[in-house]
C-alpha cells in the first residue's frame, strides 16, 4: 500500500513539520475514532470498487494499517479527510473503531489540492475521474501543464492525452469510466459529433471491435463526410439586366414604372394601360 513517490515525499515533509509542533501536545502518528472522521467535502474520486475495498479491508484486519490516513482537526473534536479514503472505508468494513492518522494544518484550498494529488499518485481512479482530478487542478490551482507534471510525476504529454478525453461526449466518457471501451478507443472519437461518437461507441461495444477496427470505421466516417455536397450558399447578388429590359418595354408603351428596394411597381391610369400590360404579360 506505498503511496506514489511524489505523495510519500509531500506527506513526509507534513508529518515532519507536524512532529515539529507542540501543537496540543501531539505529535507524528495519531490513533483517532473512525466516527470522529468527516469525508473530505472535495473528494473526487466517485467510483470505488466494492471488491477491491473488501480484499483492503482483510489485508487490514490481518496486517493492520501500514499508510496512514492525513486529516484536518475540526474545532468540535471531528476531523476532515484529506487523504486515504479507501483506507477509511476499509476500516468502516472491517469494523475497526480507530484509525492510524497524520493531523495537518491546511486551509481549505490547500486541502483540495492535497486530496487531487493523493487520488492522481493512486492506481485506483479511472482514466475519466483522472482526468477531472488534472482539470481540477490546472484550472484551480492556476498551474501549467508542465507544473502538473512535476506535481504528480507523469509526463506533459500523458496528462495533455488524458485531458482530451474531456472533449468526449457524457455517452461515450461513462463508458470509458467503466472500462467497457478502452482509451484507445476513445481517443480515435475525439473530434466527431455527439450523434457520431454514440454510433461509434455502440459499434464498438455491439462488435467488439479492436482499435485498430475503430479507426477504420472513423476513417471510413471522415471520408464520407467529405465526400458529401456542400450545400451551396445562396448569393446576394442579382442579374438585373432581365429587369432593365422589362422596364424599358413597359416604358416604350408609355406605362409608368417605379423601382422601389427588390421589386418594381407598373402604374397605370386607364383601360387602355391595362390592355397594354395583359398584351406584354400575355394575360389575355
Amino acid at each position: 500500500m506505498a503511496l506514489g513517490r511524489g505523495l510519500g515525499e509531500l506527506l513526509g515533509e507534513v508529518e515532519s513539520a507536524y512532529e515539529s509542533s507542540t501543537r496540543n501536545n501531539k505529535s507524528g502518528v495519531n490513533k483517532i475514532d473512525v466516527a470522529s472522521i468527516k469525508a473530505n467535502p472535495n473528494q473526487p474520486r466517485k467510483i470505488f470498487d466494492e471488491e477491491k475495498l473488501n480484499d483492503l479491508s482483510e489485508s487490514i484486519k490481518e496486517h493492520g494499517l501500514l499508510q496512514p490516513i492525513v486529516v484536518i482537526e475540526n474545532d468540535n473534536n471531528t476531523y476532515t479527510l484529506v487523504a486515504g479514503e479507501r483506507r477509511l472505508r476499509a476500516h468502516k468494513l472491517a469494523k475497526i473503531d480507530k484509525i492510524k492518522a497524520i493531523i495537518i494544518d491546511a486551509d481549505e484550498f490547500k486541502l483540495r489540492e492535497l486530496a487531487l494529488i493523493e487520488n492522481i499518485q493512486r492506481d485506483d481512479l479511472n482514466i475519466i475521474e483522472l482526468a477531472y482530478c488534472y482539470a481540477q487542478l490546472l484550472n484551480e490551482h492556476n498551474i501549467t501543464h508542465e507544473e502538473l507534471s512535476r506535481k504528480v510525476f507523469k509526463s506533459r504529454t500523458s496528462i495533455t492525452n488524458t485531458l482530451r478525453l474531456l472533449q468526449l461526449s457524457s455517452y461515450v466518457q461513462q463508458f470509458l469510466a467503466t472500462d467497457k471501451i478502452s482509451a484507445g478507443h476513445a481517443k480515435v472519437m475525439i473530434g466527431l459529433s455527439v450523434d457520431e461518437q454514440k454510433m461509434v461507441c455502440d459499434s464498438i461495444i455491439g462488435q467488439k471491435l479492436s482499435v485498430r477496427e475503430t479507426e477504420k470505421l472513423v476513417k471510413d466516417l471522415k471520408e464520407k463526410n467529405s465526400d458529401k455536397p456542400k450545400k451551396k450558399k445562396e448569393s446576394n447578388t442579382y442579374d438585373i439586366n432581365p429587369l432593365k429590359n422589362l422596364m424599358n418595354k413597359l416604358q416604350e408603351n408609355d406605362l409608368k414604372v417605379k423601382v422601389e428596394k427588390n421589386y418594381f411597381k407598373i402604374e397605370f391610369n386607364s383601360q387602355d394601360d391595362i390592355e397594354k400590360i395583359s398584351s406584354y404579360f400575355n394575360l389575355q
